[in-house]
């Protein structure tokens, strides 16, 4: 997989995941130095070949060769909050299928310091070189999941006292009078449709963001930054 943006390649670089590294010519000095340091070979090219090679121009003159990025398991997640002696904060998306969206929720996730993300297998964007850009790297530290089916995993979570929170626009519950501080999952659904029926219904509680402007709807990877702080905010 062709990997690319400054962020993003770094992140592969220290995991130790690339032996090759095609800069632009013209690359900042300070930047090259951080690459050549750990131990990467550089190759030199023009910004208009790497546009070629990886269909954008939105590489910022860095591209890499790696391992296609893997899946992890519901396991592993549940795992690190074990691990960290932490209650369980888990992101379940349904139906986010722009990679751009899906990559700046993993970034949001990893920063605010869930535990993980789960996706759907037949409803998600895939994990590609638009996610790994967008989630600036945070895709190297935090394990995303595939389930075969997000209603069932919902049960499952929930029979281990995982309380599940799915976010509605139209919803009663403001999500600043919400208690975070047990085990929580927290479900996105897809921008415009929201969640599925069966999924909504399988929530214990649905929560709104406050709005006051005219525009009554966020972005998703938005209300996912804003519903992932007030959980962390309200758990410390």
């Amino acid at each position: 997989m062709l990997l690319y943006g400054r962020n993003p390649v770094l992140e592969a670089l220290r995991e130790g995941r690339v032996q090759e590294v095609t800069l632009a010519r013209g690359v900042e000095e300070a930047f090259v130095r951080e690459v050549k340091a750990t131990g990467a070979f550089v190759r030199w090219t023009s910004r208009i070949e790497l546009d070629q090679l990886v269909g954008t121009t939105g590489h910022q003159g860095v591209v890499a060769e790696v391992d296609d990025l893997a899946w992890a398991s519901v396991d592993d997640i549940l795992d690190r909050a074990d691990a960290r002696q932490e209650p369980l904060l888990i992101v379940l998306l349904d139906g986010i299928t722009d990679p751009r969206n899906f990559g700046a929720i993993i970034r949001s996730a990893e920063v605010l310091g869930a535990h993980g993300v789960v996706v759907e297998e037949r409803r998600s964007a895939p994990l590609s070189p638009v996610v790994a850009k967008t989630a600036a790297g945070a895709t190297t530290y935090l394990p995303v999941a595939q389930t075969k089916n997000l209603p069932r995993l919902i049960d499952q979570l929930k029979a281990d006292n995982v309380w599940v929170y799915g976010a509605a626009g139209e919803a009663a519950q403001d999500v600043t009078r919400t208690d975070f501080t047990g085990k929580v999952a927290l479900v996105i659904g897809a921008e415009g449709e929201g969640m599925r029926r069966l999924v909504r219904e399988k929530c214990d509680t649905l929560i709104r963001i406050p709005t006051r402007g005219q525009v009554q709807s966020l972005n998703a990877s938005v209300a996912a930054g804003i519903l992932l702080y007030e959980a962390t905010r309200g758990r410390a």
